[in-house]
């Protein structure tokens, strides 16, 4: 009994000792404490926002724009990887929370699964690389920064001495920085050592750029996808507004756009740095809201505040580039098909506008990280869907 007693001593001292030592390394590299990392980790995505601090963002406290609400469309089926399933085997399939289409500013059809409603507040992940830009453009209409800008020039606390000091607005906003953290996510535990989920689990943003600013490629000659890119957009914003980013998009965009339901930016930390490249968490209809604005061609006004500029739509509207699976992207919008916008986020978030058919389609989701090619045959559905009339 003795020796059982004292074996099992030693394995709680041991345990005790590497949870100390875990501990901290994760505070010496600006990551939550072990047990909290995991449970971000291993959480799906749809509640991933409450394991993260976050800043609110107060909604219209008068929306004068509620939506018409007519539920009068009805899909059957769809094509999925050429192959014809049933619409409700499609939701299945992608683990979808909630499906809207607004078709001419109507809302024709809404679904909620696994427990989500209207109010539900479900993450865009890299959906809210949009909003950044929108606020991004916003500055640029006001004539507080431009394009060719560099980001050192604004915040020269992070000049490198390096080519990362000649990265600009412009090099962010379509992805062609060059700035060497990968977005290769990783899957389970053994990738958590890989920059993208280092920047998403950081506790500390600043900490994180200023030891990930080597240079992968000269900016301006390789476009690739990185959110970093856009998190130093989001670090620009609040720079140059004096504000947090929350209150700053609440103000600006939220509000304005007559938002129902309050929204929540997930933080680093207590207090500190929005995640703009990621972790805005919203009601489908809010986000339909944003899908909505990209419709018009001649920028979004609403109640004489004008919340996306004529010049900007355009930015937000034309691809600049190309990446992944050869889609158009440009000023943190995806282009999958001519004349269309998308915004999309890992685990299966997508806004899809086409002006053509005046559609909005707002899909949220829970799926796995290694989704194989669901992304392309998800948006081939919502082109079938937005071009049935």
């Amino acid at each position: 009994m003795y020796k059982l007693i004292k074996v099992f001593r030693n394995i709680v001292i041991s345990v005790f000792v590497l949870y100390l030592a875990l501990f901290g390394l994760t505070k010496a590299i600006r990551y939550p404490e072990p047990i909290a990392a995991i449970k971000l980790g291993l959480a799906p995505a749809s509640k991933t926002p409450d394991l993260m601090p976050g800043h609110w963002i107060e909604s219209s406290p008068n929306p004068t724009m509620a939506w018409s609400v007519a539920n009068n469309e009805n899909p059957t089926t769809v094509t999925w990887d050429g192959q014809k399933i049933t619409f409700d085997e499609f939701l299945a399939k992608t683990k979808t929370n909630a499906f809207l289409i607004i078709r001419n500013g109507e809302i024709t059809f809404e679904k909620y699964l696994n427990g989500k409603t209207k109010e539900s507040r479900l993450p865009s992940y890299s959906a809210a690389k949009t909003m950044t830009s929108i606020m991004i453009g916003q500055l640029i209409a006001q004539g507080k920064l431009k394009e060719s800008d560099t980001f050192v020039s604004i915040l020269p606390d992070f000049k490198s001495g390096t080519s990362f000091d000649n990265v600009t607005i412009q090099h962010l906003l379509d992805m062609e920085s060059g700035i060497g953290v990968s977005d290769n996510y990783p899957s389970g535990p053994s990738g958590w050592g890989v920059a993208i989920a280092q920047m998403y689990a950081s506790t500390d943003l600043n900490w994180f750029l200023k030891n990930n600013r080597k240079m992968a490629q000269e900016p301006g000659t390789h476009p690739e996808y990185r959110s970093v890119d856009t998190q130093m957009l989001g670090m620009v914003i609040k720079k140059l507004t004096g504000m947090r980013v929350a209150d700053y998009f609440s103000e600006n965009v939220w509000k304005p756009i007559g938002a129902e339901y309050d929204a929540y930016w997930n933080v680093d930390r207590v207090g500190g740095q929005e995640k703009t490249f990621c972790c805005f968490n919203a009601a489908a209809r809010d986000y339909a809201r944003v899908g909505q604005m990209l419709l018009n061609p001649v920028g979004a006004k609403i109640n004489d505040k004008e919340v996306i500029s004529s010049a900007w739509m355009k930015r937000l509207t034309n691809p600049a580039t190309k990446l992944d699976r050869d889609w158009g992207y440009g000023a943190q919008v995806w282009h999958p098909y001519p004349g269309t916008t998308m915004l999309l986020g890992l685990h299966g978030q997508y806004v899809y506008t086409d002006p053509n058919y005046q559609v909005v389609i707002v899909k949220l989701s829970d799926e796995p990280t290694d989704n194989g090619d669901n992304e392309a045959f998800t948006a081939a559905v919502l082109k079938e869907i937005s071009e049935q009339n």
